[in-house]
């Protein structure tokens, strides 16, 4: 049972039934899907929650309605994980990591691609397909194929190899496009008036696909023993995750879920694509796109549809926006393996180096609890690595190369 209504304009107000539409007909704002919060309490309990699957699905009642089924490989319900290593190196007392590589695909994307997906089988679509830098259209690939759907993802034809094995794999037609994301996705907007039976997941289901990250603030507050942290770091790409999560710890307390107040959000940007933290930097609110130029590809959209909405959630409760360059990004993966064995893509590097820039400028409170969202895998950006991450000496198969290479290496770490 889902307690959705519909969908509403976040301009004007103006309300649509559920179907395919992402934009306003009188003002051309986004849409969002709306729920009956008054209605859902008391139906809605943590008991009734913790009965769910260990999936997104867990939160059905406060997802788009999926028809007769939901479209699932299984995203959600992924590991938090105190990580006190780390928070040592980083001079913080409570820090917590959500840890979304171990989503089906490898990313949070598969939380929205369920939604997104689930919504387009019940309004009648036939084929799936996305504008994407990566870990999407991996996910609209895999779960197209579990239905047995044709998929059509469209990237930028420079993508790490890694990602476009991964969606291609799956069988779907992969079109790489010469240019970056904001090229791609003008294209996509194209495409989407010339094939009505294709579900762009991020573009005519948009309102239905960003619903999905909300599941990342129910699991955060239902893992730390039904209440809120203080602060939540997200990675910033298009900007529709921070809105949601935001959205999702809203629903949570109207409905009388959780302790706590709303978390202080915070948002992680690449230097080398970063409109947002620019724009909260200058204190304006308007969000000029600007051309990538960062290891980061998957967070690497230059004219961001959800810009000026992070803008006003960062700034609501007193947040900020971390903006790293690519060497604090790669040296924060290898931090963030060595102290809490969790691989992330670069996107995890962007979360760590910002985390740390913010607790370094005084905008994170260093006393007050933390989450932070490692938001994908990092074999997804091996790229990155490859050249860094290599074994340690070659040597011939002897003991006595083995035990001089071994001391050597005990040397240089403990030098």
């Amino acid at each position: 049972m889902s307690f959705s209504t519909g969908l509403k304009c976040r301009e004007c107000g103006t309300t649509y039934p559920a179907d395919a539409r992402y934009s306003c007909d009188f003002c051309f704002g986004p849409l969002e899907v709306e729920y009956d919060l008054e209605a859902a309490r008391g139906v809605v309990t943590r008991a009734s929650i913790e009965a769910g699957p260990n999936s997104i699905w867990r939160y059905g009642a406060l997802l788009p309605d999926p028809g007769v089924e939901p479209v699932d490989l299984g995203a959600g319900w992924t590991p938090l994980r105190r990580a006190t290593r780390l928070a040592e190196v980083l001079g913080v007392r409570e820090l917590w990591l959500k840890d979304d590589t171990r989503n089906p695909t490898g990313s949070f994307k598969d939380r929205v691609v369920s939604v997104a997906l689930s919504s387009a089988r019940r309004l009648g679509f036939t084929t799936a397909a996305c504008a994407s830098t990566g870990n999407l259209a991996t996910s609209v690939a895999a779960h197209a194929a579990a239905i047995g759907w044709p998929s059509v993802t469209i990237i930028p034809s420079d993508l790490e190899k890694s990602k476009i094995a991964m969606a291609a794999i799956f069988g779907g037609t992969v079109l790489g496009v010469e240019g970056n994301y904001d090229d791609v996705n003008r294209l996509c907007i194209e495409l989407v008036a010339e094939h009505e039976d294709w579900a762009f997941a991020n573009i005519n289901l948009r309102p239905y696909y960003a619903e999905g990250s909300k599941t990342l603030a129910f699991e955060i507050a239902e893992q730390l023993g039904w209440r809120t942290p203080d602060q939540v770091v997200v990675p910033v790409a298009s900007g529709s995750q921070l809105t949601k999560v935001a959205k999702g710890f809203r629903e949570f307390i109207e409905l009388g879920l959780v302790d706590g107040a709303a978390p202080t959000l915070f948002g992680a940007q690449a230097s080398g694509c970063s409109p947002i933290a620019t724009a909260f930097a200058d204190g304006v609110d308007v969000v000029t796109p600007q051309r990538p130029n960062t290891i980061a590809r998957s967070l690497a959209i230059g004219n961001p549809a959800d810009g000026p909405y992070v803008l006003d959630e960062l700034r609501a409760r007193g947040g900020d926006c971390g903006s790293v360059p690519d060497e604090e990004i790669l040296e924060c993966i290898g931090l963030l393996a060595r102290t809490e064995g969790i691989f992330a893509e670069t996107a995890g590097g962007v979360t760590i180096a910002s985390l740390r820039q913010l607790v370094e400028r005084g905008s994170i409170d260093r006393d007050k609890s933390i989450v932070a969202i490692i938001s994908g895998h990092g074999l997804k950006t091996l790229d990155a690595v490859v050249d860094s991450a290599t074994v340690s000496s070659t040597i011939s198969p002897s003991l006595a190369d083995a035990e001089a290479a071994l001391r050597f290496h005990q040397l240089v770490a403990a030098s």
